[in-house]
This record gives C-alpha cells, structure tokens and sequence, in this order.
C-alpha cells in the first residue's frame, strides 16, 4: 500500500495499491496534497511501476460521507482507468441509498466508513454483490485476527492496516498464522491479481461463499463489536 504521504518504494515485484491520503493518520485528510497534486503523484507511481503490478487506486472520496464522497469521486474514476489500473471507490456509511454507488464506474469498492458500520450486514451485503458483478471487494483498517476473519467471510480479495508496522518480527509470524487459519491469502501480499482491471469483463459468479467452518461474525440484523488487536491504520480508514 502507497500514499501520497508515504513516498514508499514498491519491492521489485511486488503487487501495489494506491490509497489517497483522504482519511491519514489524523483521520481528518491532513495529508491530503489536494486533486490535482494526487493524480499527479498516482500517474508517476504507476509509471514508475506499472500498471499491471496495481492491484487499484482509490479515488478521492470524503470520509464517513457518501454523498460527498460521490461526488469527489465521479470526476476521476474515469481517468484513474485510463492509466490502466482498477479504479476503486470507497465505500462509506449510508451508500446503499438510491444513486450512491456508481457501480458501472469503478472496478473495486472499498469498504470504508465507520467500524461498526463497514464492519455490518450492509458492508457485507455490498462486497458480496460487487464479487457478483465481477468486480474485487477491499477492506481497510484490518489490524485483528477477528477482523481479517470477517474481511474474508465478506469475501474480500484484500485487505490494509498497519499491523505490521509495529513490531514486524513479532507480528508478521502472527500474520501468516492467521493466513493459514483462514486459508488463504490476502492479494496485498503476494499471488496473482484477484480481479479484472478496467476492461475485465464482469463475471456471472456468484458472491464466494464462508468457509463452512466458521460460523457468521454476526447475525444479519446485528452489527459485531471487533476490538481491534492492534493500533488504528495511519493511512486506511
């Protein structure tokens, strides 16, 4: 995961996502560069790159806001596409309202938002009809085994947070741990990419279904309380 923030460099080989800075590590969009200075930064990443190594970009969005969030992100779908990469929108509380998901312009949703609310029946209900349209589902601010353990029920192809980044030689056994108790592996950190770019075409699938298991993280009209075993993402929402 990248940033305009982060100036990170991207391993020889390894898959990248390109988050925004909306949301930051205040939580308020300190880092945010402004448009323009984004897309500048995103073009140059994925030049730099490539596009096929680009798992998305998520476009400018508002947090915790999805009719701002709609409209910041309407203008520049498009042109995140046509660098030849997934463009993802982010998701945020109250946009399965009518007319707050352009679903024909974005390739991967984003589960953003509130905890209690991308955590919920409606996060799930709309990652799993964005896989049944063909398209990738991502989850943010995954720093618990229990929250990596709802991302993938709601199936998920990636998922973020800074888990890692405090105490990496402790935390990334546990990491693998919970990889293999989940049987499978997160796009983020290796494989082949999980969904079609933008000219994929859209796939008749069905959403993928839980492993048997495991029972639900929480019934269909209750929301889970998830404490995170971690600190909160510096740059995820």
């Amino acid at each position: 995961m990248t940033t305009p923030a982060q100036g990170s460099r991207i391993p020889e080989g390894a898959l990248y996502a390109c988050d925004n800075s909306k949301f930051g590590s205040d939580g308020k969009g300190r880092y945010w560069p402004g448009a323009e200075s984004w897309f500048a930064w995103l073009s140059r990443t994925v030049e730099r790159y490539g596009p096929d190594r680009c798992l998305w970009a998520l476009a400018p969005d508002q947090p915790f806001d999805a009719a701002g969030t709609l409209t910041e992100s309407l203008p520049w779908l498009a042109r995140i596409r046509q660098l030849g990469v997934p463009a993802a929108f982010a998701a945020q509380d109250g946009c399965d309202q009518p007319g707050l998901l352009p679903w024909d312009s974005f390739d991967v949703i984003f589960l953003a938002g509130s905890t209690e609310w991308k955590l919920g029946p409606v996060a799930e209900r709309l990652a799993r009809e964005a896989k049944a349209r063909g398209k990738g589902a991502h989850m943010g601010r995954v720093n618990s085994r229990s929250r990596l353990g709802i991302a993938e029920w709601f199936g998920c192809d990636s998922a973020d947070g800074t888990y890692l980044a405090y105490g990496p030689d402790k935390n990334l056994p546990k990491l693998l741990r919970w990889l293999d108790e989940l049987d499978g592996n997160p796009s983020l950190l290796g494989g082949a990419l999980p969904f079609g770019g933008p000219d994929a075409v859209p796939s008749a699938a069905r959403p993928r279904e839980a492993p048997r298991r495991r029972t639900p993280p929480h019934p269909a009209s209750h929301v889970p309380a998830v404490p995170p075993a971690g600190r909160t993402s510096a740059r995820t929402r």
